[in-house]
């Protein structure tokens, strides 16, 4: 089989196949489970069979064309591949959870068909070399997070599913003026080209803002955030998927494929996104340290640890480019394992209020042990996979807070405002775990989710742990990344 086979499969596979799920359920649940489950899977093993080129330097590309001047161009180079592989890992687990997790609510055809897509809408994004297909992928995932998060079709959850669609339109919307200005100036949607052609040229400032405010409201970044944490009224396993695997990384993986590879950012707008990305950790974090819903404590969690993948996407230094790749996988890992642990809690206590929880280690110690180890990943303690490309980051932040210091008189409010957003980000996270996990259990009578659920949460709370341990296999394929990024190689 050949490479672009493999790599239309990854596409493909998800993308049509999930149309076919609600006329399988209809036939069998079983069947109709196992397909959703084996399609997220062909996605994750198509891009690991991938791999093995992109090592050795070699890129996977397939045009077809689409009308008259623009073709539907994938690529499959390192930073693709890398997140190919954090979007399908996750999303596979996260499939296998929602088997045990949706089987009692209705609606479910249209569940796994959603999800489905949604993952290979993923995988035709960050596979996308043009612009306007990019585009098209980039909505498909808004259809999709709209009719999930109102999944449960109460008021309320409608009202949240609008306003996350919404938000994320407007943001589309503007970036979509941003790519059509981009043609206008390079006469290509092409990636390639338009890299070519703007080649030690000023991309004009209003263009640059239209694609970062669509780059913003995607990924839940400050302004723009407040959708995310009215999210959580969907089922466990969608805002898993939300944070950890899909959606709010579509918007850094589209910020490093644009403003670290082909169109880098003015030294202005580099600073500009910084003090967003602080300002976005701070805040954030401190809604967590407040917040009593479970789902919502984690959901601010995601809009601070993403200011730490833009903080080092932003800083351009080879060390934090590197580790913000790292804690994609790193945050993927851990926050799906969080939300998926939220989700058993929620199902058998039925509530999500911390205040009414405690003493869950007594009666759901798998839980709680799956739920501690992620939590230490997020926070960045030795030796989980967290702490790694954390440090990183903040290695590539002092960098780039050095550099300012020498030549410009001090960046280092960079350095130090994400140092406090990481010392919040422990507070907050033992709080939950205190308040949720340990104290008096009161009168509760819960007991552990089914064995796939548990076996899920253990899965990623393991993997948090093992990324540690084995480091250097992901940061491979991540260094091999960021010098094709940086264009330390042809």
């Amino acid at each position: 089989m050949t490479d672009q086979i493999i790599l239309l499969a990854a596409i493909f596979v998800p993308t049509l196949g999930a149309f076919f799920l609600p006329l399988l359920g209809r036939l069998s649940l079983r069947t109709r489970n196992v397909c959703a489950f084996f399609m997220a899977l062909v996605s994750l093993l198509s891009s690991l069979a991938l791999v093995p080129s992109v090592l050795a330097g070699h890129f996977t590309s397939v045009s077809v064309p689409i009308s008259p001047g623009i073709k539907a161009t994938f690529q499959a180079d390192g930073l693709a591949v890398f997140m190919a592989i954090v979007s399908s890992l996750v999303s596979t687990i996260i499939v296998l959870y929602s088997t045990s997790y949706i089987s009692h609510y209705a609606h479910q055809n249209e569940y796994y068909l959603m999800v489905v897509l949604f993952l290979g809408a993923m995988m035709g994004l960050v596979f996308s070399a043009n612009l306007l297909v990019l585009y098209v992928f980039w909505e498909i995932t808004a259809i999709a997070s709209w009719r999930l998060i109102g999944f449960f079709r109460e008021k309320e959850h409608v009202v949240r599913a609008d306003k996350a669609f919404l938000v994320t339109m407007f943001g589309a919307v503007a970036m979509l003026i941003g790519f059509i200005s981009l043609y206008v100036l390079t006469g290509s949607f092409d990636l390639g080209v338009i890299k070519d052609k703007l080649h030690g040229s000023a991309v004009p400032d209003l263009v640059v803002l239209l694609i970062l405010l669509g780059i913003l409201s995607k990924s839940a970044t400050f302004p723009l955030h407040t959708w995310l944490p009215d999210a959580g009224v969907a089922p466990s396993p969608v805002t898993a998927l939300l944070h950890a695997a899909v959606l709010v990384k579509i918007g850094v993986y589209v910020f490093a494929r644009l403003f670290v590879v082909t169109l880098p950012l003015s030294e202005f707008w580099q600073a500009a996104v910084l003090a967003t990305a602080g300002v976005s950790a701070l805040v954030s974090a401190g809604a967590a340290l407040i917040e009593t819903d479970l789902k919502r404590i984690i959901a601010y969690s995601t809009v601070s640890q993403i200011a730490f993948i833009f903080l080092g996407f932003a800083s351009g230094t080879e060390i934090g480019v590197a580790g913000a790749l790292l804690y994609i996988l790193m945050h993927g890992l851990a926050k799906g394992g969080l939300f998926l642990c939220a989700g058993i809690v929620e199902q058998n206590t039925h509530t999500k209020d911390i205040r009414q929880l405690g003493g869950l280690i007594r009666t759901m110690p798998m839980t709680a042990m799956a739920f501690l180890f992620c939590i230490f990943s997020v926070m960045g303690i030795p030796p989980f996979g967290g702490f790694f490309s954390k440090f990183m980051v903040m290695s590539g932040a002092f960098r780039y807070a050095w550099a300012g210091t020498v030549v410009e008189g001090g960046k280092l409010w960079v350095a130090f405002t994400f140092l406090a957003g990481a010392f919040l980000t422990i507070l907050y996270l033992l709080r939950v775990f205190n308040r949720v996990f340990l104290g008096d259990p009161g009168s509760s009578q819960a007991r552990e989710g089914s064995k796939i659920m548990v076996a899920c949460v253990v899965t990623l709370a393991v993997l948090s742990l093992a990324a540690g341990f084995l480091f250097n296999v992901p940061s491979e394929l991540a260094s091999s990344a960021v010098r094709q990024m940086l264009g330390m190689v042809p």
